[in-house]
């Protein structure tokens, strides 16, 4: 096993290039899937590993219930360093799986208040809620999905803004962005070298459900309006994991590109431009971090069984 079963803890580092370039060069849809894809592999491999050196270490500590073969010189050969490594991988797994059921459960609960605040109201798609305070989201779930507005929202846009607030909405609700905004979060969680791609998803999911709303209302300018009058005063949504029209980031960014023509549909980038590189340097890294992972859980498999008595 030996240095291999650390790669995977570093190899999101290769996927920092494309989580910038998929914004700018990619279209959202592609780039939401794609650096989504990347996360959640890289994520689940670099947790296996902090896993698999964590049994080292806890192997050496006094009192483990884990069979005495477990901390034999040859199981600890198996992972350089394992010493400190080891040991260190306890806290950072636990901090790992505290963090992640957190997120959840914040997720969950955000989700269940909100569905019961609306169980008074008619079971429409569109929930408009008597209420000064300006913001929207996409709240899926429940008997239905339903997108949520307030009127103090409603009233400072104009008829053609309130069809794209509408629009982007029902596209979050459509394309299930919520859940590739949990899915980075919790990969984000699991491994810090990831967070360029949470930040990467979040802005491409908005670009996503823009441009599936200029579609819809045939009108890019109202859509890029909408955006601005939200953004400047919406609060946003109640939780990152829930998608919105004015969710926090790089609105000036969505708002230029609306101006602009509407991207190109390209499944997968050429090789011969910088994305295509950055994109196939990303896959290199994710397939390499599932190999090692995958070899270094087979190898220590066959050592601890090899190290436990019959």
């Amino acid at each position: 096993m030996g240095m291999f079963v650390f790669l995977p803890l570093v190899l999101p580092l290769t996927a920092w290039p494309i989580a910038r370039l998929a914004e700018q060069r990619l279209h959202p849809r592609t780039a939401t899937r794609l650096l989504t894809a990347v996360a959640a592999v890289m994520a689940l491999c670099s947790s296996v590993c902090l896993a698999l050196v964590m049994v080292v270490g806890t192997a050496q500590l006094p009192g483990n219930p884990l069979p005495d073969g477990w901390s034999d010189p040859e199981v600890r050969a198996a992972v350089p360093y394992d010493e400190v490594v080891g040991k260190a991988a306890i806290p950072a797994l636990c901090a790992v799986v505290m963090a992640s059921a957190r997120a959840l459960w914040r997720h969950g609960r955000v989700r269940r208040r909100a569905h019961r605040a609306l169980a008074g109201l008619p079971g429409t798609e569109v929930a408009v809620l008597p209420d000064d305070v300006p913001y929207a989201y996409a709240l899926p779930g429940g008997r239905r999905d339903r997108v949520v507005v307030t009127t103090g929202l409603l009233d400072r846009l104009a008829p053609a803004e309130r069809r794209a607030l509408f629009a982007h909405e029902r596209a979050h609700l459509t394309a299930r962005h919520h859940r590739f905004l949990l899915a980075v979060r919790l990969a984000a969680l699991a491994n810090p070298f990831l967070r360029p791609l949470r930040t990467a998803v979040s802005f491409t999911a908005e670009r996503w459900a823009d441009e599936a709303a200029a579609r819809a209302v045939g009108s890019r300018r109202a859509v890029a309006t909408a955006i601005g009058k939200a953004a400047l005063v919406s609060r946003g949504t109640p939780v990152a994991t829930l998608a919105g029209l004015a969710a926090p980031g790089p609105v000036p960014r969505r708002v230029a590109a609306l101006l602009g023509p509407a991207p190109a549909v390209r499944t997968w980038p050429s090789v011969f431009t910088s994305v295509g590189l950055a994109a196939w340097a990303a896959a290199a890294g994710t397939a390499v971090s599932a190999m090692s992972s995958a070899n270094a859980a087979v190898t220590m498999f066959l050592i601890l069984r090899a190290a436990t008595p019959l």
